[in-house]
């Protein structure tokens, strides 16, 4: 009884000791997700979906808390039961901002940073961190080459900075380098902070002359725990067809270009767009538990994502799992670590190539309709008139699989001296083995007959590794307010690569390379480079009016010469805030102004022993009556060879408006590169033909603008995100060179770039139409005079990939516990050059054709702009502005439509939120282009030669981007 009495007690004084409430906005309505804590305790809550909170308290404070929105603190005196309503404060949307080494208040940047936000991430389901920057902030240029699930991006941050080197930006992932993001999980990330100008990104040095992207991801935060379950399933189509020849109109074709053969033979009628295409899939799973303790913090997450894309073949799947923790030692110590590890795979689908080399895109729309998919024996059918099979042998006649495992991550300590003085040490590593095979089987193609079937085996494997140390002192007194960071950064990667090939296969059985009889190639390489560098930073400001950030970095790189091992890279910037002198204080619609100036150096250290004269495999020489293998010399070695160097100035300004309800900034930059690493002509006494040196120049200029505006804040709320760029790349000097790149179709190369140009200008004939009299094309030569056989020096420049600019909106509306976001992404004035239409109207071979050569000349007094026919003549399909179309587009990118469950409806499961949602991607495109898509560039991304850095905008065969349908839940315990 005596027990019973006590549980009694306890349980009535625990009942008692219970706090519950409601949670809304000004306007009356429910705010979920707010943190409720109980001050100086780790006791606390969270609002559900109707607003409603439930916290173990009886006397103290509490302290509602939540991203947006004003904090505030209520005695609770004896109450069970506190309802408050939240003011929103959009001053202190993204206020905190992840920068280089540390983290400072948006309101003091002084630079050009751009920031995405969870609330932009929330807006729509994700499964490539790209697509998270696209459209979303300004001066980034988010490029896909391709479609495929497979494929990744490349990003410009105010243009291309570099012609033999990478113009990617340096990736940053919790204080680790990174130059692979396709294997990183989006659901992780938390904010992206991305370092646009030189003042904002020098104190990366050597590595941020394209920019620098901060991946900061998710961490646990104050509350009870939480367990977050999200999902969704997805579909995904082709948004586009192309009309090609049917397979009457393909014997036509022909029959007069000469080509006979037994049509009894081929009677079918495929269309191959159809085999080729599918109906593609996804499906995302992803859990997390997280919270926060006054000691503890930690977040661990799981996950799993396929996609089968929208070609046959064609798929992605990614196991990841994440685990961030922190603890608080005691007072002055802390330790914590963020671990990710990936299991990546996929396979490919060979696009930007042309069906000969096994190009599907082009495949599907060059093979005749006439023949079907197989052979009576089962084999891969083949053109009648040419031995190259059709498009489903490219996708389902190999095995090709690639896999990937990543550990990426870091251990960190933090040691706080004194209150204003602190040491952070931070050891970081990214370890990545990967894995290629490829079988193609020995008798299903004409190809792995030939060769008795082909197996080949890779392994690529990274090892990286950074250790920094920081110390940083900050201090107050009076109106002045003074941050010091300095530090040292020592880097190493060392890269490991094996590959082998062998044919000779007596059957599929085994589809490893030890089943081959012949080795065909056989190779292992290995590289390393490190860096250790120095930093420092400072920052100051007066009374929060007057701003200024400074950086210095020293780096020293393996990558250089002895002459020139160290560079050094400064940058300041200061700022104004206008608003807060005593002049201004009358202008009450102002809520802040601020003026903002920098100058920095930054770096590009690209190469791996780039000044050494390397010496290579393959030489044989005759010794002693013998043929024995040797090395020769490769490259002549250069003591001078240092970093490609930026200068970039940065002005900007930022205001704010009716209350913060209207945001506004700009930015107009002017960013010359200089030290560009070129192979230049040299005396042949040197018994090279040419050498790398420091001599080039680039320069690239533009303008930023970027709004946030609340339109309605009652019942039906609405906000917009507005972001447009302008951007002016120019080749300043190459030393009178020529670099060209691009490639298609056997017509040479496409892509050139001069000084006094743009990078990646296309240059070809000026086409001036078909004549009448013969149906051949005829061109304009460089007197303006008509001729059917211009000379080389008649070819021009006939368009630019460069858009004049590029912009994203997103417009979210809100009601009650509906939200609509529709973001719309798109880019003005670029040519793309429809290498693809070289193809299928040339009707120079045995491909089958566009439907639009059915207008082709046939007769003399024939008018149109289709050529005559005529087997192996090139003349009709030169590299002209016949084939250069307008690329400008707008595109519907998503709108997602998404409701938040009422909690009374959800509350028996022990839910706090439910949200469901459907979303729709690449919906419709507003566009002149006749390809498949405009959003394209076949030879988008880098290379070590710099060809690819230098040819955008060419489809030549593209995987097209998808219409994708999503329907997925979000749910939280």
């Amino acid at each position: 009884m005596i027990v019973a009495l006590l549980l009694l007690g306890s349980l009535n004084a625990w009942a008692q000791d219970v706090v519950t409430g409601k949670v809304t906005l000004v306007t009356g309505e429910a705010l979920p997700g707010v943190s409720v804590m109980l001050k100086g305790t780790s006791v606390g809550s969270m609002t559900d979906a109707d607003g409603n909170y439930r916290i173990n308290a009886k006397e103290g404070t509490l302290i509602y808390s939540f991203i947006g929105y004003k904090t505030q603190e209520t005695l609770i005196e004896g109450r069970t039961s506190i309802d408050i309503s939240m003011e929103e404060d959009i001053t202190t949307l993204e206020q905190i901002v992840v920068v280089g080494y540390g983290t400072q208040e948006k309101k003091d940047i002084t630079g050009a940073v751009g920031v995405v936000d969870q609330k932009a991430m929330a807006s729509r389901p994700n499964t490539q961190f790209g697509n998270l920057i696209q459209g979303k902030t300004a001066g980034v240029q988010v490029i896909s080459p391709s479609g495929k699930p497979s494929a990744g991006f490349s990003i410009r941050v105010r243009g291309t900075s570099s012609i033999s080197g990478s113009s990617e930006p340096l990736y940053v992932v919790d204080g680790v380098p990174s130059s692979d993001t396709r294997t990183l999980n989006p659901a992780d990330i938390e904010s992206i902070s991305i370092l646009k100008d030189a003042s904002s990104a020098a104190i990366y040095g050597a590595q941020g002359a394209n920019g620098v992207v901060l991946i900061t991801t998710k961490k646990g935060k104050s509350g009870t725990p939480r367990v977050d379950f999200n999902a969704y399933t997805g579909f995904a189509t082709a948004w586009r067809k192309l009309k090609v020849l049917n397979s009457e109109q393909y014997r036509d074709l022909m029959t007069e270009l000469g080509q006979s053969t037994d049509w009894s033979q081929y009677t079918a009628n495929t269309d191959w767009q159809n085999e080729i295409f599918q109906n593609g899939r996804s499906q995302n799973y992803q859990l997390a538990i997280s919270g926060k303790s006054d000691k503890t913090s930690y977040y661990i997450s799981g996950g799993w994502m396929q996609q089968t894309g929208a070609v046959r073949s064609s798929e992605m799947d990614r196991y990841n799992f994440k685990i961030s923790l922190e603890q608080k030692m005691n007072n002055w110590l802390a330790v914590g670590t963020n671990l990710n590890f990936v299991k990546y795979h996929d396979v490919d689908v060979s696009d930007n190539l042309n069906v000969n080399s096994g190009g599907v895109i082009l495949g599907m729309l060059s093979t005749p309709p006439n023949i079907g998919i197989f052979r009576p024996n089962g084999t891969y059918t083949a053109n009648p008139f040419q031995d190259w099979e059709n498009p489903v042998a490219g996708t389902d006649g190999s095995d090709r699989n690639y896999k990937n495992q990543r550990v990426l991550g870091n251990v960190y300590s933090e040691i706080n001296f004194l209150p204003e003085l602190k040491l952070r040490s931070n050891l970081g590593i990214d370890y990545q083995l990967g894995v290629n095979d490829y079988f193609l089987n020995p008798f299903s193609t004409s190809y792995g007959r030939a060769k008795k079937g082909i197996a080949r085996n890779s392994t690529n494997l990274t090892n990286y590794y950074i250790w920094d140390n920081t110390l940083q002192y900050n201090k107050s007194f009076n109106e002045h307010n003074l941050s010091v960071l300095v530090g040292s950064v020592i880097q190493k990667t060392r890269w490991e690569n094996n590959s082998i090939e062998k044919n000779g296969f007596s059957s599929a059985g085994i589809p490893t390379t030890n089943a081959g009889s012949t080795i065909v190639s056989a190779s292992n390489d290995k590289s390393e480079k490190s860096n250790a560098s120095f930093i420092s930073r400072v920052t100051y400001d007066y009374n929060g009016r007057y701003l200024l950030t400074a950086n210095f970095r020293a780096d020293g790189s393996s990558s250089f010469g002895p002459n020139n091992r160290w560079g050094y890279f400064p940058s300041v910037s200061v700022g104004w805030r206008i608003s807060e002198e005593e002049f201004f204080a009358g202008v009450g619609a102002v809520s802040d102004l601020k003026l903002r100036a920098g100058w920095g150096l930054v770096g590009n250290d690209i190469g791996g022993y780039a000044y050494i004269g390397k010496v290579s495999t393959g030489a044989n020489y005759p010794i002693g009556g013998a043929i024995l293998p040797g090395t020769y010399p490769n490259t002549i070695q250069n003591n001078d060879l240092k970093w490609e160097s930026t200068e970039q100035t940065n002005i900007g300004i930022d205001f704010s408006v009716l209350n913060s309800r209207i945001q506004f900034s700009a930015d107009a930059y002017l960013k010359n590169t200089s030290d560009l690493l070129l192979y230049v002509p040299i005396p042949k006494s040197t018994g090279f033909d040419t050498g790398l040196q420091n001599v080039g120049k680039l320069q690239n200029k533009g303008l930023e603008f970027q709004v946030t505006s609340r339109n309605l804040v009652n019942a039906l709320t609405w906000e917009t995100d507005f972001n447009i760029s302008f951007n002016r790349n120019k080749v300043v000097s190459i030393v009178g060179q020529q670099v060209i790149g691009g490639g298609v179709a056997g017509r040479g190369d496409v892509s050139y770039s001069v000084e006094g140009k743009p990078l990646g200008m296309f240059y070809g004939y000026v086409s001036g139409g078909v004549d009448p009299a013969t149906g051949n094309a005829y061109y304009i030569d460089k007197n303006g005079e008509s001729t059917f056989d211009p000379a080389t020096d008649d070819r021009t420049f006939i368009g630019n990939p460069n858009p004049d600019f590029i912009y994203g909106m997103t417009n979210t509306f809100g009601y009650k516990n509906f939200s609509l976001s529709i973001f719309l992404q798109g880019s003005q004035g670029n040519d793309v050059f429809n290498a693809t239409r070289i193809e299928t109207e040339g009707m120079t071979d045995a491909k089958n054709q566009s439907a639009v050569v059915a207008n082709r000349w046939r007769a003399a007094g024939d008018i149109t702009d289709i050529p005559r026919s005529s087997w192996g003549n090139t003349n009709n399909s030169r590299l002209s502005s016949r084939f250069v179309e307008d690329g400008s587009y707008m595109r519907v990118k998503a709108v997602t439509l998404s409701y938040n469950v009422p909690s009374a409806m959800i509350t028996k499961l022990h839910m706090s939120n439910l949200k469901v949602y459907v979303t729709g991607e690449n919906l419709f495109t507003i566009t002149g282009y006749k390809g498949y898509d405009p959003e394209v560039s076949a030879f988008g991304g880098d290379s070590d030669n710099g060809v690819k850095n230098t040819s955008l905008g060419v489809d030549y065969g593209t995987y097209p981007q998808t219409r994708n349908l999503i329907f997925g839940l979000n749910v939280s315990f």
